[in-house]
């Protein structure tokens, strides 16, 4: 295995009795990369994460942080790991400061002028106890011990559920300032537009298998660009092209049209608007959405990419 990679999952499986959790799980996030981790709930991404963590032990396959096993190396590699769950429980009677500080000893770290900023721009009001903060408090709480760390690798599992869109765009800013700074991060979600905005390279997982890994941008070819167009000339001919799809005429004269074109045909289609007098172009490329829905909404028989 490559040391050179901060975390290295191979062929990972984990069932729980007669339930696979998790049937075939690759991941691989190098140094100073921001690897987004997706799926629906109920894919297997807590539990891949858990197994990282060295919080269960897998069934199959090998999992290695900083090129130690997860298992049996588990405290070295916290050492250098900060990690905020999905669901935050605290210790009750504390205040959300004491518990801030607390969560910083354990980890070898200090509170510092940077733990004072975060409290500030994530409006924490650190006298209350941890009883009565909401859910996106408790995160808060998490999240803002977490980022007074400085570790190599950050593992955030939905991190950003029940904070409001304010605090989601400060945890942006947070995470960026990471990565600008050499960090790695693992980031899971359900939250596509999260991680469009913010991944170098994206994980597909579905039903405890990782079934596409890489940056959005190759991804792409597995979706389709939305082309709106207006033209001086017919498009009638469109109907008879490769690779154009949902082809609607807007007006009689099959001048204006919207329809969406495979991305590795979208040069001859171009060359085929040109020659009929393009008067407005508008073209989208496909989302994160589009290939995530055209994944789920895939017939079993008949699998993408096939």
């Amino acid at each position: 295995m490559n040391s050179q990679l901060v975390v290295e999952v191979s062929g990972l499986k984990k069932s729980f009795g007669k339930f696979e959790a998790l049937k075939d799980v690759n991941l691989t996030l190098h140094p100073g990369e921001l690897l987004g981790f997706i799926g629906p709930n109920g894919a297997g991404k807590s539990t891949t994460i858990r197994v990282i963590l060295g919080l269960i032990k897998a069934t199959g396959g090998s999992a290695k942080v900083f090129g130690k096993n997860v298992w049996k190396d588990s405290v070295v590699i916290h050492k250098d790991l900060a990690y905020v769950p999905g669901d935050v429980y605290l210790w009750p009677n504390l205040t959300g400061g004491q518990t801030i500080d607390l969560l910083l000893h354990m980890s070898g770290q200090k509170h510092t002028k940077r733990t004072d900023d975060l409290i500030k721009e994530f409006k924490l009001d650190t006298s209350k106890k941890n009883r009565t903060y909401s859910k996106g408090n408790r995160q808060k709480v998490a999240l803002i011990a977490a980022f007074s760390t400085d570790v190599s690798l950050y593992i955030f599992d939905e991190p950003t559920s029940g904070l409001d869109p304010l605090n989601e765009l400060i945890f942006q800013q947070k995470v960026k300032q990471l990565k600008d700074s050499g960090k790695s991060v693992l980031l899971s979600s359900h939250i596509l537009s999260e991680v469009e905005k913010m991944c170098d390279t994206i994980s597909i997982i579905r039903e405890g298998k990782v079934i596409e890994t890489g940056s959005l941008e190759s991804m792409q070819h597995l979706t389709r660009n939305a082309v709106t167009v207006k033209t001086a000339k017919s498009l009638g001919a469109l109907q008879k092209m490769t690779g154009v799809y949902q082809l609607n005429f807007k007006n009689d004269q099959q001048t204006a049209a919207e329809f969406s074109v495979d991305s590795d045909q979208i040069g001859s289609v171009m060359a085929f608007l040109s020659q009929n007098q393009i008067l407005q172009l508008k073209t989208t490329p496909p989302t994160l959405e589009d290939l995530f829905l055209r994944y789920y909404h895939a017939d079993n028989e008949q699998k993408v990419g096939e």
